[in-house]
């Protein structure tokens, strides 16, 4: 396998990390030519994680996205997915094709309220067959200091997708499959508007009792909405037959890729939504929060994104609606999460 990884923040610097953890050649494609040539003088990326050192003979940086995925049969997606179809415009319209699409976006493309697969689909003729996700609960700052965690990739072809998967398995890195590529994307997605929400609630100075009621309450409106879009097997306490390889129970709503990473994101100090809504609680504006975070807090497009989806899907989902309204209707956050007291049970 010939991985290619597109995009040098801190996930895509993780994932590096990782693969070359495991001996394995990348091409990577990093827009910056001053970050290319400082990799290549001082060996890690100065912006993200910068504690990550590589070795040279395993990596292959490129300004030119057409070499880097030319050159490459494995395609990693760590791009912030604002700014994903403005970097494949220019691209050809067979340039993906005999390519397997991995994706580590977990948002929305907010130009268009499209899941990646969606667009690949529409704009490069990308099959379902081919496409894969990597999903959390994985900090990049714990995957720099090598501290145990677990990926979850997803892929209708399960042959593949485990032997993608294998070759991120490390001794501080377990990796779990399934075949649910729309419920895990849908569920990084919802999982960082409601740590937005968590944020913005600890910015208010409401404690842990709070919160704790309200990720629960988060939870189960994220559940609701995943039915409402057809995913299934989501039942807590509820597990189909085991793997076949692994043994282990198949996951359902409480394992780590739905339940876990939303836990982590709302709760951890690593989490950039969270402390995005924190800001946000704390009086700042969203302008003013983007400017002092200096990093991409997925929640903020995905909140307008999934409010607009939902206007077909119909779920309930007053929690993600006050959070939309917070950051892009100027409701008070106090007002806000006064209405939010209201609902919670």
């Amino acid at each position: 396998m010939r991985f290619a990884i597109l995009g040098s923040g801190s996930w895509a610097t993780a994932l590096a990390k990782i693969l070359t953890d495991n001996k394995i050649h990348i091409n990577w494609w990093i827009r910056n030519e001053n970050i290319i040539r400082h990799f290549e003088k001082r060996h890690h990326n100065p912006n993200y994680i910068s504690s990550v050192y590589f070795k040279k003979n395993l990596l292959s940086l490129s300004s030119d996205i057409n070499s880097v995925i030319n050159n490459s049969d494995h395609i990693i997606f760590a791009i912030p997915s604002a700014y994903i179809i403005n970097t494949l415009k220019p691209l050809k319209k067979n340039v993906l094709a005999n390519k397997k699409i991995i994706s580590a976006v977990k948002g929305i493309l907010p130009q268009s309220n499209q899941l990646l697969n969606e667009f690949l689909h529409q704009q490069f003729k990308v099959s379902l067959n081919d496409y894969f996700t990597i999903m959390g609960p994985c900090h990049a700052e714990e995957v720099a200091d090598e501290k145990l965690s677990y990926l979850t990739f997803s892929g209708i072809d399960e042959t593949v997708n485990r032997k993608i998967a294998s070759h991120f398995t490390t001794h501080y890195l377990n990796t779990v499959i399934n075949n649910d590529i729309y419920g895990v994307q849908f569920a990084a997605v919802l999982k960082n508007i409601y740590a937005l929400g968590a944020g913005i609630a600890h910015g208010l100075d409401y404690g842990d009792n709070f919160l704790s009621v309200l990720i629960a309450n988060c939870a189960d409106e994220m559940a609701g909405f995943l039915r409402k879009v057809g995913i299934q097997h989501i039942e807590v306490g509820v597990h189909n037959e085991e793997d076949p390889v692994s043994h282990k129970k198949r996951a359902n709503y409480a394992a780590s890729v739905y339940l876990g990473d939303l836990l982590v994101t709302c709760y951890s100090p690593y989490s950039r939504n969270r402390t995005f809504g924190n800001m946000i609680g704390k009086g700042y504006t969203v302008n003013a929060a983007q400017l002092e975070l200096n990093m991409v807090a997925e929640g903020y497009n995905a909140s307008k994104c999934i409010y607009n989806i939902n206007k077909k899907i119909k779920a309930e989902m007053p929690i993600a609606e006050t959070i939309y309204k917070i950051l892009w209707k100027n409701i008070k956050s106090a007002k806000g999460f006064k209405q939010i007291e209201e609902i919670l049970v």
